[in-house]
């Protein structure tokens, strides 16, 4: 996974870079995990949108794959060189980047870390986005609740190891579902005994696919998966119907995207929590623009938003259906 930013990446650096004669507008950067996944691609819009309205130029770059931190580092770098006065970030790995946001920070540059916090998450400035073990609970919860009086025999289906986004949306889940889980802040998972099967997906549909699989053959009587995200749980979806489990199975999510709300809508998904990339890309522009202005630096942790999106309504549990879902989903509609 460690390779380079495309060369599409570098040329919008390039491109980016201040006229000679004009006046020198803020320049601020945006690094995400990848810049293919619907959930950065409307980041992306929602931050250039937001520069455009606040007088800023914005400089973007991308790993590769979720994970590609080495992809991360050269984007910050060229960034440092092209004058960035502020970076915002979605880490891929949590701990691997600190060192590189640290020599940014000691060059004076604002570092934002949105939608995924570093670890430590003090390393940053300021964090904006989803209270991911809150994501967790929410489905948790509703899992809880449709499962009704039918046995817990629970798949999880994580993003990589040592992840902080991945420990908290599943942690998150199994405090939501009523097991014991670690605290909100902890990077372990937690496996009580009602967690059958375990396995990482990376985020990745393929690999959701086969952790499905493979988590059937060791857990055939399979009634509840939990998925990091859609796109690993759209292939969970695929593979528990190939199996002829998906009526028996309530499968829950966390992400928001508009496919992912299509899932709910047909039933192969039960639930997702809808998070919100705009959000997190306008705050952090916003909070830049401020800090090149005035010098006044963001601090803390800002929760940018979480809601329930579920197939049908479950008594005692709060929800939104799919029409709600579709009004504030992101990717193609």
């Amino acid at each position: 996974m460690l390779v380079r930013p495309s060369a599409i990446a570098l040329l919008a650096l390039v491109v980016a870079l201040p006229s000679p004669g004009r006046a020198q507008q803020p320049v601020l950067g945006l690094i995400t995990k990848t810049s293919t996944n619907p959930f950065f691609v409307k980041m992306r819009e929602g931050a250039e949108a937001a520069a455009k309205a606040s007088g800023a130029r914005l400089l973007t770059g991308a790993g590769r794959t979720d994970g590609d931190n080495a992809g991360q580092v050269t984007a910050m770098e060229n960034m440092i060189a092209a004058g960035a006065q502020v970076i915002l970030i979605t880490v891929s790995d949590a701990k691997a980047i600190v060192p590189s946001i640290r020599k940014a920070r000691a060059r004076g540059i604002l570092v934002i870390a949105l939608d995924s916090p570093t670890d430590p998450m003090s390393a940053t400035d300021a964090f904006f986005g989803t209270d991911n073990f809150k994501a967790g609970m929410l489905i948790g919860r509703y899992a809880r609740a449709a499962l009704g009086a039918r046995p817990a025999r629970i798949v999880t289906l994580d993003l990589l190891p040592g992840h902080p986004v991945g420990a908290q949306r599943h942690n998150g889940f199994l405090a939501g579902f009523g097991l014991a889980a670690p605290t909100a802040t902890a990077n372990t998972l937690g496996k009580p005994p009602e967690v059958a099967c375990m396995a990482d997906t990376y985020g990745d549909q393929a690999k959701g696919q086969t952790a499905m699989e493979n988590c059937l053959q060791r857990a055939p009587d399979v009634t509840v998966v939990y998925a990091v995200n859609e796109p690993s749980a759209a292939r969970a979806a695929r593979a528990l119907a190939r199996a002829g489990k998906d009526k028996q199975v309530v499968l829950v999510t966390v992400d928001g995207a508009c496919q992912g709300i299509k899932d709910v809508a047909s039933g192969a998904v039960a639930a997702t929590a809808q998070q919100y990339p705009i959000r997190m890309a306008e705050l952090g522009v916003q909070a830049g623009v401020a800090f090149v202005k005035t010098g006044k630096k963001p601090s803390g942790y800002t929760d940018t938003g979480v809601a329930l999106i579920a197939s049908r309504a479950v008594k005692g549990v709060e929800s939104r259906d799919a029409q709600a879902g579709f009004a504030q989903c992101f990717g193609d509609k």
